[in-house]
């Protein structure tokens, strides 16, 4: 079975490593039903992840729950083969209350999940 990787916040010493790799949501808290909502996931907050021909990040993966919504795939040398933070945005239409989770995958170091995001739709 494969091991998902998770951002640790009390390992201090691996911080910039477990930053690099781990999503990170961003969404508004609520939505109206029907209404449009813009997700956007970015790779680290501060540490930028390298973009080398055998070290970068392959994919994004959006979930609701189990169900996948969105994904994106990025090929070596997406960021200019510069170290930067891998970002996407994905557009959803709210039916339901939502807790989504993001997956990236290293393809030196696996995959990494966020921490789960609510939205309330009312």
């Amino acid at each position: 079975m494969m091991e998902i990787n998770t951002y640790d916040k009390s390992n201090t010493a691996k911080k910039d490593f477990m930053d690099k790799h781990t999503p990170f949501i961003t969404c508004k808290d609520s939505a109206k039903k029907g209404e449009t909502i813009e997700i956007k996931i970015t790779l680290g907050e501060e540490t930028a992840h390298p973009d080398d021909f055998n070290h970068y990040i392959s994919s994004v993966s959006l979930f609701a729950g189990q169900k996948l919504l969105a994904k994106a795939e990025f090929m070596a040398g997406y960021l200019g083969n510069e170290a930067g933070h891998v970002s996407v945005t994905f557009h959803l239409v709210a039916t339901k209350n939502l807790k989504l989770s993001a997956q990236a995958y290293c393809t030196t170091h696996g995959t990494w999940e966020s921490e789960t995001k609510e939205v309330e739709v009312n």
